[in-house]
C-alpha cells in the first residue's frame, strides 16, 4: 500500500491509474488511456504517481482501489462499466466503499433519451448502476455515464467515451502547481553523459531529471529531460546542465527540443 502522498508547499495533487479488465491482460485490447491521461493529468496540474492493472476479479479490484484512494488525491479506473456479466466495476467500488448500488434514476433519464423504443433493454440498464452517494460523469459519446465517489472517477475503457468523461469531470477536480519542463537532446549514447548529468542531478535534487535514449540512423543519442513545478528552478538547473555538457566537450552536439517531440521520438 503506498504512503498517502501530502500536498506539499508547492500545492501538488496526485493521482492513481486503476486499469481493469482482462482483456488488456491478455493483450487482446491495447491500452490506449494510460498515455491520454497522463498527458491530460499533467497539463491541469496533477501529478500521475502510479498506474495499476488488474483483472476482472471483484476481490482484486477492491484490494486494489482501497490501496491507490488511500494513497493518493484521486484514482482514476477505466474498463468494466458495460452492459455485459464481467462488467463488475461499480459493484466493485460500492463494495470498496461500503455503499449500495441500485439503478440511479438520474442514469436512466439520460439513457432514455438515447435509445429509442424497445432500445433500452436489460443489459443497458445495468449500465445505470450507480453507487449510493456517486455524483454523475456524463458521457456525450453514448449517454451511459461513468461515476465519482469519493476521490474516485469510474471512467468507461472505450478510448473516445473516456476522455469525454475525463472532459466532463476535470471541472471538479482540485489541481496543483503544473510541471514544466525541458528537453535536450544529446547525439551521444546514454552511458557517456550519465556521469555528468549525475553531477547536476546531485546540484538539483528537487528538480527530476531522467535519460532517455534513442536510435535514429543507427546512431545513439539520448534525452536529458528536466522536470520542476518551479520554472525559476528549473532554468537554473538547464543553464547548470548545459555548463556540464560544455565542460564535457558535448555542447555542439546538444540542443533544446520541444519536450512533446522528444516524447514521440523515445
Amino acid at each position: 500500500m503506498p504512503e498517502k502522498q501530502e500536498t506539499n508547499g508547492q500545492g501538488i495533487v496526485t493521482a492513481a491509474v486503476l486499469v481493469i479488465g482482462d482483456e488488456i491482460l491478455s493483450g487482446r485490447t491495447k491500452d490506449k488511456n494510460i498515455g491520454y491521461i497522463a498527458d491530460y493529468l499533467t497539463a491541469v496540474g496533477i501529478r500521475l504517481s502510479e498506474v495499476r492493472i488488474v483483472a476482472d476479479v471483484q476481490k482484486e479490484i477492491v484490494s486494489a482501489l482501497n490501496a491507490l484512494r488511500a494513497g493518493y488525491d484521486y484514482v482514476f479506473t477505466t474498463g468494466g462499466i458495460g452492459p455485459t456479466h464481467d462488467d463488475i466495476t461499480a459493484d466493485a467500488v460500492a463494495r470498496a466503499f461500503g455503499v449500495t448500488i441500485d439503478v440511479d434514476p438520474r442514469a436512466v433519464a439520460i439513457m432514455e433519451k438515447r435509445y429509442g423504443p424497445g432500445e433500452f433493454t436489460p443489459a443497458r440498464l445495468r449500465m445505470a448502476r450507480i453507487p449510493e452517494g456517486g455524483e454523475l460523469v456524463r458521457n456525450s459519446v453514448s449517454g451511459a455515464p461513468g461515476f465519482m465517489i469519493g476521490n474516485v472517477i469510474v471512467m468507461a475503457g472505450v478510448p473516445r467515451i473516456m476522455q469525454v468523461m475525463l472532459d466532463d469531470v476535470a471541472p471538479r477536480l482540485r489541481t496543483g502547481a503544473k510541471m514544466h519542463s525541458r528537453t535536450v537532446r544529446v547525439e551521444r549514447p546514454e552511458g557517456v553523459v550519465a556521469a555528468g548529468l549525475g553531477r547536476v542531478q546531485e546540484a538539483f535534487a528537487d528538480v527530476q531529471m531522467g535519460s532517455y535514449p534513442f536510435m535514429e540512423k543507427d546512431k545513439l543519442g539520448t534525452h536529458l529531460v528536466l522536470r520542476s513545478v518551479d520554472e525559476a528552478k528549473l532554468a537554473d538547473a538547464l543553464q547548470a546542465l548545459w555548463k556540464m555538457l560544455e565542460a564535457e566537450g558535448f555542447n555542439e552536439l546538444a540542443s533544446e527540443v520541444n519536450t512533446a517531440a522528444a516524447a514521440s521520438a523515445d
